[in-house]
């Protein structure tokens, strides 16, 4: 049997039907020549060599993690570090700091990394701040000098990361040994099986317990959870139920009444390509303030067609808001709510 159909058939056991460009992608990996080498060799085996590993990009959804974490599991026997991006970034400001005041702390850095390790995998690569793409650039372009092999999952494109970002060429000119010496593979269009999979869930029955929503997230995680249960929009802490890397959810009665406004809204909208929303109460004209945020996020996430679940239970969304004083801005809102919950704005 094809080493590529284990990893297929282990896709198909969780429920995915592999779509044409998820074949090749496994067919790619599966072709590669990882280098089994020891550090000492890699330079000298990296010259002969072609490609030192893959960077997949795409949209959300399309199993870029799941994919390669499977082939990891099932096809690959050289040791191997994984990191999320945000947990690759604390590993190393902490050697960093381990490191400061010796001569060239990055270097270091990268023996840490190289050491017990042939292959590092680096999922959810983003790189938003200005110190961060000056080390993860030179950071990686050494590693992929020194022939480690080398896999990275993206929503991006490398020409589009950092983008508008301080010192960006400086970034740039070092991403250019990673176009060079890796495969830069896109996963294009095709079924966002983590949308079909909460959509058909969500469309089960109506009592959901935090157990199950907590299921849920777990089985639609781009990777290892990261969890919290702050989160920090536009520089400022607010209390959530969790983040747990691209999907965001909140309680409806905690985080409202917090003094969150449109640019806060905005910004989630924009960062988590899915939110969840319970913890629903009732509430009337002595809870305004919360209604008036609430309203103003439905208004945002449906022009921007965020993808949002509702988890209102048995409560009927007519009852959210029970005043007077809001009039046709209630309505207009429950109107959106009601196609929402059905995800028909998505489709407009």
């Amino acid at each position: 049997m094809p080493v590529s159909q284990n990893i297929i058939d282990e896709l198909k056991n969780q429920g995915i039907q592999v779509d044409s460009s998820q074949i090749i992608l496994i067919n790619n990996l599966c072709s590669l020549e990882l280098n089994k080498k020891t550090l000492f060799n890699l330079r000298i085996i990296n010259k002969k060599r072609t490609k030192s590993g893959i960077y997949i990009w795409g949209d959300v959804g399309r199993g870029k993690t799941l994919i390669t974490q499977t082939f990891i599991k099932k096809c690959i026997d050289v040791s191997t570090k994984s990191f999320h991006y945000i947990d690759l970034m604390k590993f190393i400001h902490k050697k960093l700091s381990e490191y400061s005041g010796e001569i060239n702390p990055l270097k270091k850095v990268k023996k840490a990394l190289q050491k017990d390790c042939q292959l590092l995998f680096i999922d959810e690569f983003q790189v938003e701040d200005v110190a961060d793409a000056m080390i993860i650039g030179l950071l990686i372009s050494e590693l992929i000098e020194d022939g480690l092999n080398i896999l990275i999952t993206s929503n991006a494109h490398p020409n589009d990361l950092y983008k508008d970002g301080l010192q960006r060429k400086k970034f740039l000119d070092s991403m250019e040994i990673l176009q060079q010496k890796v495969e830069v593979f896109e996963l294009n269009a095709g079924i966002d099986y983590r949308t079909k999979t909460i959509m058909e869930f969500t469309s089960v029955k109506k009592n959901y317990t935090d157990e199950e929503i907590q299921k849920l997230i777990n089985g639609n995680a781009d990777s290892e959870a990261i969890l919290s249960s702050r989160i920090t929009i536009n520089d400022r802490n607010f209390e959530c139920k969790q983040v747990n890397n691209n999907l965001l959810w909140l309680g409806f009665k905690n985080f409202f009444r917090q003094p969150t406004g449109t640019d806060d809204f905005i910004y989630i909208c924009d960062k988590y390509d899915w939110i969840f929303i319970s913890d629903f109460i009732e509430c009337d004209d002595d809870s305004l303030d919360i209604i008036r945020r609430f309203i103003s996020f439905v208004d945002i996430a449906y022009k921007e067609k965020t993808k949002v679940r509702f988890f209102f239970n048995e409560q009927e969304i007519s009852k959210t808001y029970s005043g007077q004083k809001l009039g046709v801005i209630w309505e207009r809102c429950e109107s959106r709510l009601k196609e929402m919950v059905l995800f028909d704005h998505l489709n407009q």
